[in-house]
């Protein structure tokens, strides 16, 4: 990856120099980051060496920092391009990359591609091409990158509003406890309580297979705490810290869990309600909730829908300077709360939701009680997911033909309710790219999102459901409930009737 984007960034930088290049020309500025993953650290230096091999400055960060204090930091100092060593919230064993554009949000095509085909053409490195790790390309990056990160999160929460509350926070055993600690300071608000023995980063990720909030169990030990000191607000990152759980206190006792989506529309409302103005912007993605487009509507401000992955859903407001970003979400626990980092920051989202509950306290209301207002206003939309998992030897060959059966033959009807439109993004469609999508409407306010996982062959299907509240929103809730359970039951056997009628088993 080092040596495709160093051959991209090269090949960029002589067709056409910068205006405000030095005579001599515009030498290409890479800022490289790493979590406290196994080797990432190795991982890090190595992509600087073979970057200052290249003749490219490589700007090293000292030690391992969260994913979007990398993002911040390719804008903050204007290089052209970034690097983060991290897997995110995968199993333990994992390592990978994340790479930003000089825009600061992370590479699209064609830039993609780009970097993929020299690679392709580079191959591997050879010792002799790798710079020593105190070469003068390799520009150590020290606390004044974190200081800034940490000014600019802080400054999220206004001047004058309430910061009084209690929150219980982990970091899931990776590297966003101190910097969050450090902007909950610098914003005003007392220390969270943190859980101990996942408070320092250990990349062996103890008790857990997959480190990530949405995973059963990865959150008992934040909610028990949450208990011990009576927490108001109950927030975990995951490893890089780019991702935000949120759970607040149920009257019903213990802790609520909020789903992505409805952390989403309530950080959504609440922020739009405090601001005014027709120039903003808010943006989900395709398999989130519809609800932000209602939120949207109701506050007269500008919505975008987007396909999956923050890549897409930071580029509506890059392409509109002119409208003023508020917020970007997905429901994978995917958060941008400012228009800087141009991706999604489980920091700064912690930080405003912790605004938001902290002035909820002060005035006597809740984000449960805010939910309900939402559900009485556009009715209650509940989301869920599924995943079909294809196994064997032809399993990618299995999934590829359901998905094909799917689009030659749609069906009429999932789980008894009609479908109305079938939505084929293999093409492309109005202001979304093609994209190996499927989309159902359904009658009843219903509505299905399938597509393959990317990665693995698994199917992921995504249902959303709408239901007005005619009598109270506990009541339209166990209603939708049931609805969601029996459209993504239809669903799942829909797929398996695909897959078994295109020569594959029964997944």
């Amino acid at each position: 990856t080092a040596a495709g984007l160093a051959r991209v960034l090269t090949e960029r930088a002589a067709a056409g120099p910068s205006p405000t290049a030095p005579a001599g020309g515009h030498r290409p500025r890479v800022l490289i980051g790493h979590d406290a993953r196994h080797r990432s650290d190795v991982f890090a230096t190595d992509i600087a060496r073979v970057l200052a091999g290249a003749g490219i400055e490589a700007h090293l960060v000292a030690g391992p920092v969260p994913t979007p204090v990398v993002a911040f930091g390719v804008v903050h100092r204007g290089v052209d391009a970034g690097v983060v060593v991290t897997a995110s919230h995968n199993p333990r064993d994992d390592n990978g990359v994340k790479v930003y554009a000089d825009d600061g949000a992370q590479i699209i095509p064609p830039l993609d591609a780009e970097i993929a085909a020299a690679m392709d053409a580079v191959g591997l490195v050879a010792d002799a091409d790798l710079a020593p790790p105190d070469h003068e390309l390799v520009v150590p990056v020290g606390a004044d990158l974190l200081d800034a990160y940490v000014a600019h999160t802080a400054r999220l929460v206004p001047a004058g509003a309430p910061r009084a509350l209690r929150v219980a926070y982990t970091p899931v055993h990776g590297v966003g406890g101190r910097v969050l600690a450090e902007v909950f300071a610098a914003a005003g608000f007392d220390p969270p309580a943190v859980v101990a023995e996942q408070a320092r980063p250990d990349p062996d990720f103890p008790g857990m297979p997959f480190p990530n909030p949405e995973e059963p169990g990865v959150l008992d030990a934040v909610l028990s705490l949450g208990a011990e000191v009576s927490a108001d607000l109950v927030v975990a990152n995951d490893p890089d810290a780019d991702r935000l759980a949120v759970a607040v206190p149920d009257p019903a006792g213990g802790f609520r869990v909020l789903t992505g989506d409805e952390a989403g529309c309530l950080l959504a409302e609440h922020r739009l309600a405090a601001g005014s103005g027709p120039d903003r912007l808010v943006v989900n993605s395709i398999v989130s909730s519809r609800r932000l487009a209602r939120i949207a509507e109701h506050h007269g401000v500008h919505h975008a829908r987007t396909l999956t992955g923050f890549k897409w859903i930071v580029r509506p407001a890059l392409a509109h300077p002119e409208w003023r970003f508020v917020l970007g979400y997905e429901e994978a626990l995917g958060y941008a709360v400012a228009d800087v980092p141009r991706d999604k920051d489980g920091i700064a989202a912690a930080v405003a939701v912790a605004q938001m509950v902290a002035e909820g306290l002060a005035d006597g209301w809740s984000l449960l009680d805010l939910l309900d207002t939402l559900d009485r206003r556009h009715g209650v939309h509940l989301t869920g997911q599924r995943s079909v998992r294809f196994e064997g030897d032809d399993a990618d060959a299995v999934m590829a033909g359901a998905v094909a059966d799917l689009r030659r033959d749609p069906p009429a009807a999932v789980a008894g309710v009609t479908v109305r439109t079938v939505t084929d993004l293999g093409a492309g469609t109005g202001d979304l790219p093609p994209a190996d999508v499927l989309v159902y409407e359904l009658e009843q306010g219903r509505h299905l999102v399938v597509r393959p996982s990317g990665t693995e062959p698994k199917l992921k299907i995504y249902g959303e459901v709408v239901v007005p509240v005619t009598d109270t929103p506990a009541e339209a809730r166990e209603r939708a409930r049931g609805m969601l359970d029996e459209l993504l039951d239809g669903a799942d056997a829909l797929v398996a009737e695909r897959a078994a009628r295109s020569g594959g088993a029964t997944p």
